[in-house]
């Protein structure tokens, strides 16, 4: 039966377009589980998580279809890393390697390190080598006496630095025209002859001269602050919208086969037992639905979200709650007919108990149908939860869909023409709900023989 159910589902061509979606989806999914970092998904709320990234930033392909290119911004973690030993001091130099081939300057840069040492204080100089041959001396200081034997320092450069600013005042007559010191990020990537940028390779190199064999450099960063970034560029509140999408993937998942498998079961066995049992049992039991089908779900599900909480299993069993009255419905409906046969009263009649007839004659029928409202019933899920995060009522602190839309919807994106920032999420809406509704009208054109031609 089941070989023969889904030989039938692979000669229609919406299931196979809705499967192949679905697939994609899971790729997705598992991509975000596999190669996007877990603590990403942990701290979207954080906004000290996302400071490194630049603040409403385009996606960098956007310079493909641009004659003038915008600065990429970029964040360098893998340094290449050389020692040396000269008089007893040692030397770690962290180098970036880095081109930068774009028409505009960089809006800025920083440079964070992790050093741990002992009883003296290491120094840190820090030099920007150009594509023109040059090298600017950027840093050179002494850090502060330790506070116990393995002291671990800290610290952030930003290109707003005073000392920054004394230093390149020893490179002003390198220039032919009048640079601007209090604007390092850009006289730093001038050329020399015109106030353009200079293109080519750069490279900034750390220095850390240690006195002490144990010290050493627990890590080092640099920032260079750009207007684009990423596949899908950035928010307003800096966030990497690429993995926002990216974990909304099996979030929204999670949300839609979650609610859509246990509201589609409850209502199930309540609509069989409702019909099997019948007599003042079937009544008492459609009151019910009717009553909950008559309440006005929107309105209760914003209170609840707002006096019980905003946590995403609180939502995902508010959905629940309300979700299983249309199949109670209708397996109470197709029960009292299933149950009227002649082969399920002559199993009454040889003694199988109720619950024997219910699993063995009755739930087979109905599968199909619970299938097909099944994957109907998770478009319905993932938007309904998508419709309270826009509205501000759903789960801040996880990157969902109607969050990223929410988020925009607060900072009127679409009045500024931040497209970036609206089109991804509500696409990804777009495209799981038509894989689903796909594979639901391969799934009816199955059980019912009015729709095989669809």
């Amino acid at each position: 039966m089941m070989f023969g159910f889904i030989t039938q589902f692979r000669k229609l061509k919406s299931g196979i377009a809705g499967v192949t979606i679905l697939f994609f989806l899971i790729g997705l999914s598992l991509y975000a589980a596999a190669a996007v970092p877990l603590e990403s998904f942990k701290q979207w709320s954080n906004p000290n998580y996302w400071i490194k990234y630049p603040k409403a930033a385009m996606p960098s392909w956007i310079n493909i279809f641009t004659p003038m290119k915008e600065p990429e911004h970029l964040i360098l973690r893998n340094p290449a890393i050389t020692k040396g030993l000269d008089e007893g001091i040692i030397t770690i130099k962290h180098s970036y390697k880095f081109d930068f081939n774009y028409d505009f300057f960089p809006s800025d840069f920083m440079i964070n390190y992790a050093v741990q040492y002992g009883s003296t204080p290491p120094l840190v100089d820090v030099e920007l080598s150009r594509p023109d041959g040059e090298s600017f001396a950027i840093i050179s200081s002494s850090l502060p006496s330790p506070q116990g034997e393995h002291y671990v320092f800290r610290d952030t450069i930003f290109s707003t630095e005073n000392e920054i600013q004394d230093n390149l005042r020893n490179y002003r007559n390198s220039y032919s025209y009048d640079v601007d010191i209090t604007r390092p990020q850009v006289m730093l990537f001038s050329a020399k002859d015109k106030p353009d940028v200079l293109k080519g390779t750069y490279t900034l190199i750390l220095t850390f001269s240690f006195f002490d064999k144990n010290d050493k450099v627990l890590n080092s960063e640099f920032i260079l602050g750009g207007k684009v970034y990423g596949l899908l560029g950035t928010d307003e509140l800096r966030h990497d919208l690429s993995i926002g999408i990216l974990w909304g993937t099996p979030v929204a998942l999670f949300i839609g086969l979650t609610v859509a498998i246990v509201s589609t079961f409850i209502g199930l066995f309540y609509g069989l037992i409702a019909a099997y049992k019948g007599k003042r049992t079937e009544p008492t039991m459609m009151t019910i639905v009717q009553i909950i089908i008559n309440i006005p779900v929107l309105f209760i599900l914003i209170i609840l979200a707002i006096t019980i909480g905003r946590s995403l299993f609180l939502i995902v069993g508010f959905f629940i709650l309300f979700g299983w009255v249309g199949m109670a419905l209708i397996s109470r409906s197709m029960g009292l007919q299933i149950k009227s046969y002649a082969y399920v009263e002559a199993a009454k009649l040889m003694g199988e108990s109720d619950i024997r007839i219910i699993f063995r004659h009755i739930i087979p029928q109905l599968l199909p149908f619970a299938f097909a409202t099944i994957a109907l019933s998770v478009p319905a899920a993932i938007l309904g939860e998508s419709g309270l995060s826009f509205i501000g009522l759903g789960d801040p602190a996880i990157p969902t869909w109607g969050v990223i839309l929410h988020d925009a919807q607060s900072a009127n994106a679409a009045a500024r023409g931040m497209w970036w920032w609206i089109l991804p999420p509500g696409i990804m809406i777009g495209i799981t709900s038509v894989s689903f509704v796909l594979i639901s009208r391969a799934l009816e054109s199955i059980v019912n023989p009015k729709m095989k031609k669809i």
